[in-house]
């Protein structure tokens, strides 16, 4: 059953609103991260890892462990 945001106890709207927070610095940085590399620094397409960062959290730690090429 889904609740209302009324309806949510204190500490799950602060685990919440801690999830977004850092669901959101993740598509930040991501998406800083990809514009900073070059294409060869990237596995795949930058396009691909952009629209996928997008996914969730799952989209941006997915960039940061399997898109990003390492020396």
């Amino acid at each position: 059953m889904v609740k209302k945001w009324s309806e949510l106890g204190p500490r799950t709207r602060q685990v919440v609103i801690a999830l977004g927070v850092v669901e959101m610095v993740l598509l930040l940085a991501a998406q800083i991260d990809i514009s900073r590399r070059t294409a060869e620094e990237v596995r795949g397409s930058k396009r691909m890892w952009r629209a996928l960062s997008f996914v969730n959290i799952i989209g941006p730690v997915a960039y940061f462990v399997r898109g990003r090429r390492r020396d």
